[in-house]
């Protein structure tokens, strides 16, 4: 019995890294995307989130680059916020999509300065979320 995913939802090629620290959150978040069709590398935490950053390949490393990051704001380690500027620092592009319980203004503000491309204010709707990160690979 196979399932594939709609093509349409994604391509096999675009990989998502997916950084967050309540396992059950991240569960639902890595199964969702991967029944979507992308390749999904998760960590748990900001400290997890910042060595793959410091392991990726053209940044000292050999860890392949992914054409998205989702990150939780609020992380042990490294918040999504300090993590997505050290991204920026380092010259890395890629669309950063960040998810938060307790955004207020401040923090969203915070995010669209440091080049998030998206807030998504949780519990996150898992439709949006997918069109978020469809969208984010479409157009880097």
């Amino acid at each position: 019995m196979t399932n594939a995913p709609p093509q349409e939802e994604a391509t096999s090629a675009a990989r998502v890294l997916v950084a967050e620290d309540d396992d059950a959150m991240r569960a639902m978040l890595v199964r969702t995307l991967r029944r979507a069709g992308y390749t999904v590398v998760e960590v748990e935490d900001g400290f997890e989130l910042g060595d793959y950053v410091a392991m990726m390949r053209g940044h000292g490393g050999t860890l392949a680059p992914p054409d998205v990051i989702v990150s939780d704001v609020r992380m042990p380690g490294r918040t999504g916020l300090e993590a997505l500027g050290r991204l920026r620092d380092q010259g890395i592009a890629c669309p950063v999509l960040l998810l938060s319980a307790f955004a207020d203004e401040e923090t969203h503000a915070e995010a669209l300065r440091l080049g998030a491309r998206q807030l998504l204010d949780k519990p996150v709707d898992l439709d949006v979320l997918k069109a978020a990160v469809r969208d984010a690979v479409a157009h880097d």
